[in-house]
């Protein structure tokens, strides 16, 4: 429905500007149900620039891994691999045909030289098995459209001048009285705004409610299939770990400043290195401080839901301990892990000069 209210917008737009050209107010219909309908656009997604990107002839090694857990779970394979600043693993889609790319948060990466790094991409991957519908190519970028609209036109910090002004700055009263004219028009724009960004909230939500249950059952899918290729332990500790990507976050970010500003008689290479070293000590140290070693197993369910409606870790972790113990699949030796990480040396460097330069956003 979505989709054909966009299309329909845009043919509508365009009749009423080929065929009432000859009248003033069918054109000006016509512009604004084109504006809309480009606000509802679906929009292909892109790979980002500013992430080092592999593809197979880049990283066999690391395709090689990735195409087992891919191929374990049933889903078309991953046409490119890029390495991120944060402490998670997600799966993105670009261009029009809607490729797969899989993020790889090198924080986690790093921090974990055995089993969790798989089980994080298992989980991942798992979503993409049919059940999860944001990633649908009809349902998904409806609902991309739907949110970007009404991110599109929410009013922006800058949409109101302070009126005030000096009685005896040079022409006061003239500043004040534009800036007045321009709040009273930005209001009546903002109010005109309002009407197409609450339709699309409203739609947004309701198409989120319904596709509620599948959704639920692609989180549960994904801790199944992390669980089948990694182990029980490992899926159960990555679902801990996850409650540590904020404040590995943060000290990324500070690590970062620091080590850009107080490197001392070490050379940028050397410095930048030692970054990574220094972010997989501190994610140990949290996991020792919080409880989140391997074999720990949850204590109690604990909230049921969580953001969104969908399952809490807790009950996902409870949900894992309480089935049968699995073992492990899909295993990564040493030769392997020395493998990817010559692969994975040179996208390291440009991952580190980024984050040195623009250090990590940091989310609430």
């Amino acid at each position: 429905m979505v989709h054909l209210v966009t299309a329909g917008l845009f043919t509508g737009g365009v009749l009423l500007i080929v065929l009432g050209f000859r009248t003033v107010v069918q054109p000006m219909v016509g512009v604004v149900l084109l504006g809309v309908a480009l606000l509802l656009r679906p929009r292909p997604g892109r790979l980002d620039a500013e992430l080092p990107t592999l593809r197979h002839v880049d990283a066999p090694a690391l395709f090689d891994l990735v195409d087992r857990v891919t191929d374990a779970a049933g889903v078309r394979r991953v046409d490119a691999i890029q390495l991120g600043p944060e402490f998670s693993v997600t799966v993105t889609h670009y261009g029009i045909r809607r490729k797969r790319c899989l993020v790889l948060g090198f924080p986690l990466w790093a921090a974990h030289p055995t089993r969790k790094p798989i089980a994080a991409v298992a989980h991942a991957l798992g979503r993409l098995s049919g059940h999860d519908l944001r990633g649908d190519a009809f349902v998904g970028t409806a609902l991309e459209s739907l949110n970007a609209m009404a991110r599109t036109t929410r009013a922006g910090n800058n949409a109101h001048i302070p009126s005030g002004a000096p009685a005896h700055s040079f022409r006061a009263g003239d500043v004040a009285g534009g800036a007045s004219l321009f709040n009273a028009r930005t209001r009546k724009g903002e109010w005109l705004l309002s009407i197409p960004r609450a339709a699309a909230a409203a739609t947004a939500r309701l198409l989120s409610w319904l596709i509620l249950p599948a959704t639920r059952r692609a989180e549960f899918d994904a801790d199944d299939l992390a669980a089948r290729m990694a182990s029980t332990e490992a899926a159960i500790a990555a679902l801990q770990d996850r409650r540590l990507a904020r404040a590995v976050g943060i000290e990324v970010h500070r690590l970062a400043i620091a080590t850009r500003t107080l490197k001392g008689d070490r050379s940028a290479a050397a410095a930048q290195e030692a970054l990574w070293d220094k972010v997989a000590r501190y994610s140990e140290s949290l996991r020792e401080k919080r409880g989140c070693d391997e074999t720990t197993e949850p204590d109690g369910i604990g909230p049921v839901a969580g953001p969104a409606g969908l399952p809490s870790e807790p009950l996902r972790m409870a949900r894992l301990a309480h089935e049968p113990r699995r073992g492990a699949t899909i295993t990564l030796d040493e030769l392997d892990r020395n493998r990817i990480e010559d692969e994975l040396r040179d996208p390291k460097e440009v991952l580190t000069r980024k984050v040195m330069r623009d250090c990590v956003p940091l989310t609430q």
